[in-house]
């Protein structure tokens, strides 16, 4: 088992920044790839980025150049830095646990969401 708490979510204007954390606690955080997922109201569930155990990272093209995946095996944190906001990335981001996929169904383990709101 892997629980998983999300935190840093918040509201800023277009073009503004902020860094998600996901905190990871139960079974060895570094055994598992991890992504960082959104959904906005009426949306399905959206792949955003992910990292595998080595530190090699995939992003979805909507994000690409403007967010940062990384994380640290020794703090068992995992962080998504978000760069040139666009009010289109408002949405719950969810951090997750399992393999190196863009789907949802490729994780076994995720956080309860972290809310990000952009203003134009």
């Amino acid at each position: 088992q892997v629980q998983l708490v999300e935190s840093g979510g918040g509201s800023v204007q277009a073009g503004g920044s902020l860094r998600l954390s996901c905190a990871a606690s139960g079974r060895a955080f570094s055994m598992y790839a991890m992504g960082w997922f959104r959904q906005a109201p009426g949306k399905e569930r959206e792949f955003v980025a992910a990292i595998n155990w080595s530190g090699s990272t995939n992003y979805a093209d909507s994000v690409k150049g403007r967010f940062t995946i990384s994380r640290d095996n020794a703090k068992n944190t995992l962080y998504l830095q978000l760069n040139s906001l666009k009010p289109e990335d408002a949405a719950v981001y969810y951090c997750a646990a399992g393999s190196f996929a863009t789907t949802p169904a490729g994780y076994n383990y995720w956080g309860q969401g972290t809310q990000v709101t952009v203003s134009s």
